[in-house]
């Protein structure tokens, strides 16, 4: 599995708030329509009224690869570059493993990935 998580900036409100609302339609799509996306989301960050945060999920390489090959990667391109991002912190995570965060009941863990060795 394939995280992508980013953080864009803008030069202000309006502009990353209208980013938001006119990828909202590219989003759903790329979520509906494109094989291994398992999400994909665009948000306004509650604390950083410049920011939009990214997050998104895939199955495998093969599924990130074929979405910068789709039209709606394009669309997401042409809706953020109308908004005029200033600035993109991105990087792509591969999860040789995970977990759930909370154990069975939602109790809080003391330890994660107790299986790993150093």
């Amino acid at each position: 599995m394939i995280i992508v998580a980013a953080q864009l900036t803008f030069s202000d409100e309006p502009s990353r708030d209208h980013a938001v609302k006119t990828s909202a339609p590219v989003q759903l799509a790329t979520r509906e329509n494109e094989p291994g996306c398992l999400a994909y989301c665009f948000a306004a960050d509650p604390c950083d009224p410049l920011s939009i945060q990214v997050y998104e999920l895939w199955n495998d390489s093969n599924a990130l690869v074929a979405h910068f090959d789709h039209p709606n990667y394009h669309d997401m391109l042409a809706v953020m570059s109308d908004a005029g991002v200033l600035e993109s912190c991105n990087r792509a995570y591969l999860t040789e493993s995970n977990e759930p965060v909370y154990g069975p009941d939602f109790e809080k863990k003391t330890a994660f990935f107790n299986d790993l060795s150093d």
